[in-house]
């Protein structure tokens, strides 16, 4: 993967937002993973946020990898762009395939084009390490934002 993405995590670093917020279409995989990622690293006063341009549910598989590294969103649900709270300080867009949901508000920007792991297709293996790669990149990514020390 292209490392492009350091300077705009570094960026958010230092901006220090108050409230970032990530988006997909289905708020179902990617953006879900990345919400219980950032929840868990980020200081307790920022709020974390996710949503989705067509909503659906968070999907099992994205439940299963987050709870191998000591997550738990289970009790996360799939959010409208309408529903997420205001303000927000910062986006991270996370669609590769499909078009990403726009933010129109004002907020600093990212777009962080990761491959879809509900659209893999195979042995529930297949899928499960799909949802691996996705965790863990956007754990390394979220790692330079919110970590102690980044990278």
């Amino acid at each position: 993967m292209s490392e492009s993405w350091i300077a705009e995590a570094e960026s958010l670093r230092e901006l220090r937002p108050r409230h970032v917020l990530f988006l997909c279409v289905a708020n179902s995989a990617r953006s879900q993973l990345a919400e219980g990622l950032a929840r868990s690293l980020a200081p307790h006063d920022v709020k974390v946020s996710s949503a989705g341009s067509q909503p659906t549910s968070v999907r099992p598989q994205a439940i299963a990898v987050l709870r191998e590294v000591g997550i738990d969103i289970s009790h996360h649900a799939s959010n409208a762009l309408h529903d997420v709270e205001r303000p927000v300080d910062a986006v991270i867009t996370l669609c590769a395939e499909e078009v990403c949901p726009v933010w129109l508000e004002a907020a600093w920007r990212a777009h962080w084009p990761l491959p879809d792991p509900a659209g893999v297709e195979g042995t529930e293996q297949h899928e499960l390490d799909a949802f691996r790669a996705a965790r863990d990149e956007l754990q390394r990514r979220l790692g330079v934002v919110f970590g102690p020390q980044g990278v």
